[in-house]
């Protein structure tokens, strides 16, 4: 019987499936930090679309406005894409000049007179004192250097309100031992070029390298002089005699100062990419919603669904259309936010029966903030609740815009054309978003409105707003005629304009719907938007402001300037007692008293209205 040898089985055939999720897994894992550090992708955890805290520059205009009446000159700077100077690498970019010449406007419009605001003995009483804040800004300015001063302001013009902030926060090195120990390795490193090509200095050459290598391995693991270890003395001894000794050479001063600037040049390209990181992080934690807010959204929704009580409290809602109410509308998707604004409006209210708050939210926040206002109380005045992206849904279809938007901030750098060194300023610019144009829309019952920022304090009764009469205007505004129609006369697009208008700004606004459907303002501003190239979310948000500035031309009526006090979420210099004194506060900047950025002095007059003794707030570690 002949046996027969059988062949082996073939290999099982390894799968490659496995090693490709692995290699995938790598790459990720090398990438997606980098994506986070250059801002490739996603500010992580934008829970409620809290980007409309980022600030827009704008491209660059210079435009020589006629002398306002303390005889300053008024132009508007912004950023066009051109590379920078040395002097700040790495991102602040270099301007050009446009077309100076505004009277190519073809027609002139007429420019209707704007009417006299009286405001209530009350208000005039209680914010005497806004006026002098303008003052103390000049007296604190008298003491800085004027490059020093413009240091600044290119240093905002590229990074913004992070700049405020880290001046607040520097920390003065205190630390000597270690930065002796980096001035001397500073020194060494820029002889060692020149020591190592003279003949005879071999022992010298490798006495400095030995010098430098310690000082970097003592330097890369300490960074206070609690970190250093106990023979450093000895070190910085030995490193002292081998400059010495090194300075004592004849070399090339050439080679020692080239090394020097190369050194010098590395520094500040380090610096600034720090600067850039930690500007990132100050904007990242400005743009997203805190995880304690994030929690107080998440525990609300459920509440909403599993609680026993559900159903919607329709005892206020016969005054929800009521045409003798006071309306106020709050377009938030910050819970705290809006309660502080209904707390701080109602308890400064001499009539709170009569106030009907409309808060327009978006989908994601809407039941929380149904549950949230629901149970609470606010001295008889009603909250009604609104899904803005339902109702856009649902019954105005024919509108494109179906997010909701909050107010936008824009920076603006004004400077003097004629003493373009002294006379530069950067200011913060609040004003409407796409979804405040469809107010009337969505309140087709109403007349007359308030519109409140979510980020307002009110600190005196607003009930004579409504007894305004505002003639043939449609929006009831603080005027900011420090930037002018002029000024961005290249950013308004071919539409005609008045070049010596002013801006307006948001935080506190009248608006009288029924002028507003008169004049088609939410027409006009549909038609001007198909005008302007909104390729993306960015270009749409930038947007707003042309559109704003174009929609209200000739319709706003100039509220005293006293009314509110602006500028309290990035102005350090605002004097206490005129806050304390003014009807109402706008935190319009990055630094919301919501954030830990907040400035701690202003933060008590928000916190002052925040409701305590709530499970949720206790449950998520929401500390007032």
């Amino acid at each position: 019987m002949k046996a027969t040898l059988l062949p082996p089985p073939p290999p099982a055939k390894r799968r490659r499936g496995p090693r490709v999720a692995v290699l995938a897994l790598f790459l990720c894992s090398l990438l997606v930090p980098l994506a986070f550090l250059f801002d490739r992708s996603q500010s992580g955890y934008v829970t409620t679309d809290e980007r409309r805290r980022q600030e827009v520059v704008l491209p660059e205009f210079h435009h020589v406005e006629k002398a306002d009446g303390d005889g300053t000159v008024n132009g508007l700077n912004q950023d066009a894409p051109k590379k920078t100077p040395k002097v700040n690498s790495g991102g602040l970019q270099k301007h050009k000049q446009t077309d100076r010449h505004t009277s190519r406007i073809s027609t002139k419009p007429k420019v209707l007179p704007s009417p006299k605001v009286d405001p209530s003995e009350a208000v005039k009483e209680s914010t005497q004192g806004t006026r002098e804040v303008s003052k103390v800004r000049k007296r604190l300015d008298k003491g800085t250097n004027t490059d020093e001063v413009e240091n600044e302001k290119a240093c905002q013009l590229e990074f913004g309100s992070y700049c405020l902030w880290s001046r607040e926060h520097k920390v003065v090195m205190k630390d000597s031992i270690v930065k002796r120990l980096k001035d001397q390795l500073f020194v060494a490193r820029s002889y060692y070029p020149s020591i190592a090509k003279l003949e005879g200095q071999e022992e010298l050459t490798v006495l400095m390298k030995q010098n430098i290598q310690d000082h970097e391995r003592v330097l890369s693991v300490s960074t206070v002089d609690a970190d250093l270890p106990s023979f450093i003395n000895k070190k910085m001894e030995q490193m002292e005699q081998t400059i010495a000794r090194a300075k004592s050479c004849t070399v090339d001063c050439r080679n020692v100062d080239r090394k020097l600037r190369q050194i010098l040049d590395m520094t500040e390209d380090e610096a600034h990419f720090h600067m850039k990181q930690s500007a990132f992080l100050y904007n990242l934690g400005a743009q997203t919603l805190p995880k304690s807010h994030h929690c107080l959204s998440m525990r609300l929704t459920l509440e909403y669904f599993t609680s026993s009580s559900l159903g919607s409290n329709d005892s206020s809602a016969h005054k929800f259309s009521a045409a003798h109410g006071r309306h106020y509308v709050i377009l938030s998707k910050n819970i705290l936010a809006a309660s502080v604004v209904i707390n701080s409006t109602v308890n400064s209210s001499k009539d709170p029966k009569k106030i009907i708050f409309h808060i327009l939210t978006d989908a994601q926040n809407f039941y929380a903030m149904k549950y949230w206002f629901d149970k609470k109380s606010y001295r008889e005045a009603a909250v009604h609740v609104v899904n803005y992206e339902d109702i856009i849904k649902e019954k105005l279809t024919k509108f494109n815009v179906r997010h909701l938007y909050l107010s936008e901030e824009f920076r603006v750098l004004v400077r003097s054309t004629e003493q373009p060194a002294g006379k530069t300023r950067m200011e913060y610019l609040s004003l409407f978003s796409h979804s405040h144009f469809f107010i009337p829309e969505i309140f087709k019952d109403l007349n007359k409105v308030v519109v409140l920022d979510d980020d307002v304090v009110v600190q005196r009764d607003l009930s004579f707003l409504w007894s305004l009469d505002m003639g043939d205007k449609v929006n009831g505004a603080i005027e900011f005629c420090g930037l002018r129609l002029g000024q961005v006369r290249n950013l308004l697009g071919s539409t005609t304009v008045d070049t010596k208008s002013c801006a307006w700004m948001s935080g506190i606004n009248v608006i009288n719907l029924d002028k507003w459907r008169k004049h088609k303002v939410t027409e006009n501003y549909l038609l001007l938007l198909k005008k302007f190239l909104t390729k993306d979310e960015t270009s749409l948000r930038a947007a707003a402001f042309p559109l704003s500035l174009l929609s209200f031309q000739h319709l706003i009526y100039p509220l005293d300037e006293r009314l509110i006090l602006s500028g309290l979420g990035y102005d350090y210099a605002i004097d206490e007692d005129v806050a304390r004194s003014s009807a109402a506060l706008h935190y319009n900047g990055n630094m919301k008293p919501w954030l830990e950025l907040g400035i701690p002095s202003y933060r008590r007059y928000w916190k002052r209205f925040l409701t305590r003794d709530d499970k949720f707030m206790d449950e998520c570690n929401i500390i007032p």
